[in-house]
């Protein structure tokens, strides 16, 4: 490097005035208690919110909670090429979904909120540009003429020979000691160029850093000369992020395993640009048992439809259910921590990064329902009603009316067998609402009487026929059950279903059996909540109708 730094700096950035340190001065450190975290979430607009990504935001969000730190979002939008139109919006709209909050940044499109923005990458180049600048006035970047063919060519020299990692370094490097004689000819001549980093590393020397979840982790030296900004100006990943991070005075990366080999070339980004390093934390990737041959693998965009968020909006499951779920994945204390504070908000979950392990998480939909039936079972009536509404407003609009067509009936329906110490645990989801209550809309009921092997046709009809004589809507469960018991003896049946087990031939059936008859009858399901309610709900009418169609039939 034979030229005056300075002037190479004016060369290549005449328009840049800011400074570095009016730079520290417009973003100063933030006035936070001791101990607390900054996190950010970073994600591109070039898809759909994936489950990992809700699986990341989270642990940022519960990490700055547990802390009385500050969570952001930020998006990354320096890759134009595979960003799609309207992807800020599907990343929001995900988070909202999900209950997913954060402190500070991009809220919608064109929208943000705090202090430290903007907080969408391609509206910062002046930030960007103005680093760039001063790394070059401090010789540690220059500009790289070689073209596409020219990279190629030394990637091939580099895959014949012996080289040991890839890129752009050492003598490969041919741009890296021009002069500015010739730096210049080549800008007046109009030749496109990239801004490189002079990496000082060295292929003998080893880095260490901590991992919060993984512990101390110990890696070659950087040494390649990252691009730092691209042709037109857009900033690369490496550099864009190292730039923001400081700015916006982040103390804590929080990202997937998969950036852990990009480490060396960040820390020595940060220390070249004069920037505390943050500390790191690498989470596992969201995995699921392959069908096919029972191995662990990565959730898929093309093979799960429930790597995408949106998956779980449309099946209705409620965000309460997810969240929940996740964090049985983020610390292995959840549940424990659940059942001492059964009716605290998740997010109040004192959150560790040091208890997540460093293994895969595996994600099974079986325990998602499982863990959703729990949530559900313990909402109030109220909550359940308008989530099933809101949901079949925009997935089952036939439902919809048909749910909504009578507030006071539905809300009464998902009440039953609802608050109580032993609440039912039915539903994992809104959209098997409309299957599982689908008897009590006349717009859905299929009659199907379908008996027992162990009743016949004509013990059923004495059964309902009896049962018919001394029904009345208004008994409460005592009494309603009280008639069916004393129905029992007169037609063969006994009211005790433990002296029917212990001497089966002398009864046609017991009292569980009975009920079972007058069941179907009234719903066509062998399996449902409350019988006496769901009758009090149908009312004396439809209830009457419903079993004289059954007699009639046998």
């Amino acid at each position: 490097m034979n030229y005056d730094c300075d002037k190479l700096a004016e060369l290549l950035f005449p328009h840049i005035n800011t400074t570095v340190a009016e730079l520290e001065e417009r973003y100063p450190e933030r006035s936070l208690p001791e101990g607390a975290r900054v996190t950010r979430f970073a994600p591109s607009p070039t898809g759909y919110l994936h489950i990992g990504g809700l699986f990341g935001a989270l642990v940022d969000v519960l990490t700055a909670k547990s802390t009385k730190g500050v969570s952001y979002l930020r998006i990354e939008d320096t890759d134009k090429k595979r960003e799609i139109d309207d992807g800020v919006s599907a990343i929001i709209n995900g988070f909202n979904s999900f209950g997913i909050d954060f402190d500070e940044g991009v809220t919608g499109f064109g929208e943000e909120k705090g202090a430290y923005g903007p907080y969408t990458q391609s509206q910062r180049a002046e930030i960007y540009q103005t680093v760039a600048k001063e790394l070059v006035q401090k010789g540690l970047a220059y500009p790289c003429f070689c073209t596409a063919e020219e990279l190629s060519a030394i990637r091939e020299e580099q895959e014949k020979g012996d080289a040991l990692i890839w890129g752009y370094f050492g003598k490969w490097a041919k741009c890296r000691d021009l002069s500015f004689e010739e730096i210049e000819e080549s800008i007046k001549a109009g030749k496109p160029y990239v801004l490189r980093f002079r990496s000082e590393g060295s292929e003998d020397k080893r880095i260490f850093f901590d991992d919060i979840i993984r512990g101390k982790i110990e890696m070659p030296e950087n040494i390649i000369d990252e691009v730092l900004l691209k042709s037109d100006g857009i900033p690369t990943y490496h550099f864009a992020h190292a730039c923001d991070d400081h700015f916006m005075r982040t103390t804590h990366v929080i990202r997937g395993e998969e950036w852990i080999s990009s480490v060396p070339k960040h820390i020595a980004l940060f220390k070249a640009c004069g920037f505390r390093v943050p500390k790191y934390a690498h989470t596992p990737q969201v995995m699921k048992i392959d069908e096919e041959d029972g191995t662990k693998r990565k959730l898929s965009k093309r093979k799960d439809p429930e790597a995408a968020v949106s998956y779980f909006v449309e099946q209705g499951f409620p965000k309460e259910s997810l969240i929940e779920y996740l964090l049985t994945l983020l610390n292995s204390n959840f549940e424990d921590w659940r059942r001492a504070n059964p009716g605290a908000d998740a997010f109040s979950f004192p959150f560790n990064l040091k208890k997540m392990s460093p293994s895969g998480c595996l994600f099974d939909l079986v325990k998602l329902n499982d863990v959703s039936k729990n949530v559900i079972s313990v909402m109030k009536a109220k909550s359940v009603y308008d989530y099933i509404a809101s949901w079949a407003e925009k997935y089952d609009e036939e439902f919809f009316r048909v749910f909504t067509q009578n507030e006071e009936f539905s809300t009464a329906l998902v009440n039953i067998d609802r608050e109580s110490p032993k609440p039912r645990k039915d539903i994992a989801k809104w959209s098997e609402v409309k299957e599982y209550f689908s008897y009590m809309f006349d717009e859905y009921y299929t009659p199907d009487f379908l008996l027992p092997e162990n009743i016949s046709k004509e013990d059923a009809r004495a059964i309902l026929q009896n049962y018919l004589a001394v029904y009345d809507s208004a008994d409460d469960k005592d009494a309603w059950f009280a008639k069916i018991k004393d129905l029992c003896e007169p037609l063969g049946f006994t009211p005790n279903v433990k002296e029917y087990k212990q001497n089966p031939d002398a009864f046609k059936g017991h009292v569980g059996d009975v009920s079972t008859v007058i069941r179907l009858a009234v719903t066509s399901r062998r399996n449902t909540p409350d019988l006496c309610s769901l009758m009090s709900l149908l009312g004396k009418d439809k209830v009457n109708e419903r079993i004289n169609a059954v007699i009639e039939s046998l």
